[in-house]
């Protein structure tokens, strides 16, 4: 009796130089992945801890079999105990010291686990063909690492993210807020043609309205982003692209529900 594989997941660690820990991943490929002669793209995710509760089992089991979509392989990194000082903007903590540890995490990524997974499994040399994703803090350290490494990455996919993350508290009246690290990271590095970026917010983030404008912080940051990025020189629409979520939250259920958009988006062919 024949039988089809749907697809095919693996849970594995290793030891990080690095981060001097050991880092747990989860791996998830198409069921053709051991018969298939051509490489797979990439989609990387933080908080891979959170597979199983954003539902991603399920999301990406269709996605394997949308023949719109190119396939590709998944692989999930779980965070610890740290993640407040692994996460963040390589190099600068916040105004709180938060994020101390983003920079080996940086080095982590690119040093250790880029090189390990095209060693361990059938993923594709070509950097435009590496997704990278990351929720609320994680999509912070995401957007970072593709920005600043766009010899490694083509894609960004940044949930709720934390773009907030600053040098200095707020000061009320300072309509101009450049205190916001991410901003400063866009501007001091060039444009490269070819990279995309996708931000995903929702309307009910959270509540707060720093500047009284009646826009939540959470689109207002990632609108700056965007804007930040236009003068750079990418497009948008184009270059990226932005879904907003009405009465999305911030939480697992609204990034998971969030997560098939992304993916068309990602690998459409």
């Amino acid at each position: 009796m024949g039988f089809q594989v749907d697809f095919i997941s693996a849970k594995g660690h290793f030891l990080s130089q690095n981060l001097k820990r050991k880092v747990q991943f989860r791996f998830v490929a198409p069921g053709n992945y051991k018969k298939s002669e051509a490489s797979f793209p990439l989609l990387l995710m933080n908080d891979g801890q959170d597979y199983q509760a954003m539902g991603l089992e399920k999301t990406l089991a269709r996605a394997f079999t949308d023949r719109t979509l190119r396939p590709f392989c998944y692989v999930g990194i779980s965070c610890n105990e740290d993640r407040m000082n692994e996460y963040g903007i390589s190099g600068t903590p916040d105004f709180k010291n938060r994020g101390k540890r983003a920079a080996s995490y940086s080095r982590f990524i690119i040093e250790e686990l880029i090189p390990f997974l095209k060693e361990e499994f059938n993923i594709s040399d070509n950097h435009r063909e590496w997704v990278y994703c990351g929720m609320s803090l994680g999509g912070l350290s995401a957007f970072d690492i593709v920005y600043n490494h766009p010899d490694y990455f083509g894609k960004s996919g940044v949930f709720s993210g934390s773009f907030w993350w600053r040098k200095k508290a707020y000061v009320k009246g300072d309509t101009l807020d450049r205190s916001r690290i991410i901003l400063d990271v866009i501007k001091n590095r060039p444009h490269v043609a070819g990279q995309k970026f996708w931000f995903q917010c929702g309307t009910n983030d959270e509540l707060a309205d720093r500047n009284k404008n009646g826009v939540i912080d959470a689109i207002d940051d990632t609108l700056d982003v965007i804007k930040e990025l236009q003068k750079k020189g990418y497009s948008y629409p184009g270059d990226i692209t932005y879904m907003e979520v009405k009465e999305g939250k911030h939480d697992l259920l609204t990034w998971g529900n969030a997560f098939p958009s992304f993916l068309r988006w990602a690998f459409l062919e």
